[in-house]
């Protein structure tokens, strides 16, 4: 039986050269781990190509199988945080140390913005992930013996670090729908309001999605912007492919928006874009998520209301219906999350204020009201 660690040729044993270790410890640490390594079976033979050709390579395989939007992040991520700091470390050189030195750097000076200053947590989690996964492959593949993410250690995500989103109360809401009134966008708004719905997934309603005599939306594609490009993109969960129910003023608001897009179609004539889209520029094209938002921001500061985002909207709508006593698996599956766990945590302020009446609603249900004894007596 041929001897594998020798040439079958020259029948001499396979010889091959480690260096560039700072010390004879370090050096016959590493002699060690090689042994072992070849007795598993799980030697890889060192290679010399650093950080940034790799992860070239390795986008390009992986881009059929993320979503574009995903896949644009882990590039601009990947681009700005790590490869300007690792991108020419060697890949078998990147070690769980220099992972948390980057990991520091970034949440002390890590902003590329004009604002500067560092990364928050949440932010360097999230490259760690990115970079985890990239080193994986890197595995899989044969470059590395083992992921050194696996002892990156980022930055832990502190359980009060989540900032509450700012709502408007029911009357700002109100104000805010009667003040843009009329607006080409003011049915856009009123569905977000009434629904919950995020941005995308309202851009990319088609009017063979609605059921307007059923009240009923289907949630089946999106729209994203991918390097500010608007394109259609699908739910990122199962749980996104969902049916949502519309309230009778919203109904009734998307049949006269219906009849407006007709006429602005009849005008058009040749000029017209079928996309089917239930909002959509006078030439039926797709309306740009972010250049909507800004839309919207426009509108809240002409309006004098309190700033928030658009997407406030929709944390706006889960925080009404549950302090309307809406149950909390009706708004995970309204919201689309991918289970009950994400509408409490995400809500957690609101359902912690609903305890406080709960004790006496529940015990008045069945509570024998106390006598007076004294009023018994006389």
């Amino acid at each position: 039986m041929a001897d594998r660690h020798r040439d079958p040729v020259t029948n001499k044993r396979r010889q091959k050269w480690h260096s560039g270790y700072r010390t004879k410890r370090e050096a016959e640490r590493a002699l060690s781990e090689i042994v072992t390594s070849l007795h598993a079976g799980g030697y890889v033979e060192p290679t010399k190509q650093t950080l940034a050709p790799f992860i070239t390579e390795w986008l390009a395989a992986i881009q059929p199988t993320v979503r574009p939007a995903t896949h644009y992040s882990y590039d601009r991520n990947l681009r700005l945080h790590v490869l300007a700091r690792l991108g020419s470390v060697q890949l078998r050189r990147i070690d769980a140390g220099m992972l948390k030195t980057l990991y520091a750097a970034l949440l002390a000076d890590g902003r590329k913005d004009h604002a500067g200053g560092g990364l928050s947590p949440r932010s360097v989690r999230y490259i760690h992930t990115i970079v985890h996964r990239a080193l994986k492959d890197a595995v899989r593949w044969g470059r590395l013996p083992r992921n050194s993410a696996d002892a990156g250690d980022p930055p832990k995500a502190a359980a009060a670090s989540r900032p509450e989103s700012i709502t408007w109360i029911a009357d700002q809401l109100r104000n805010f729908l009667e003040g843009i009134r009329g607006s080409r966008h003011w049915t856009a708004y009123l569905l977000l309001a009434t629904t919950g719905l995020r941005r995308g997934e309202a851009l990319g309603l088609r009017w063979s999605d609605l059921d307007l005599d059923g009240a009923r939306a289907s949630i089946r594609q999106t729209v994203i912007a991918v390097k500010h490009t608007a394109m259609l993109g699908t739910p990122k969960t199962a749980k996104g492919r969902r049916t949502v129910t519309l309230d009778s003023g919203t109904v009734a608001a998307l049949r006269e928006h219906r009849k407006r897009q007709a006429a602005e179609r009849l005008l058009m004539g040749a000029g017209w874009t079928d996309t089917d889209l239930v909002f959509c520029h006078v030439d039926g094209t797709m309306l740009h998520p972010e250049r909507f938002t800004r839309g919207f921001s426009d509108a809240v500061r002409r309006l004098g209301l309190p700033p928030i985002r658009l997407h406030d909207l929709r944390h706006g709508w889960a925080t009404l219906a549950l302090q309307a006593g809406m149950h909390p698996k009706i708004v995970q599956e309204r919201l689309g999350h991918a289970n009950i766990g994400i509408t409490l945590d995400t809500y957690s302020h609101v359902v912690a204020a609903l305890h406080e009446n709960a004790a006496e609603q529940v015990a008045a249900l069945f509570r024998t009201p106390v006598s007076n004894p004294l009023a018994e007596t006389t």
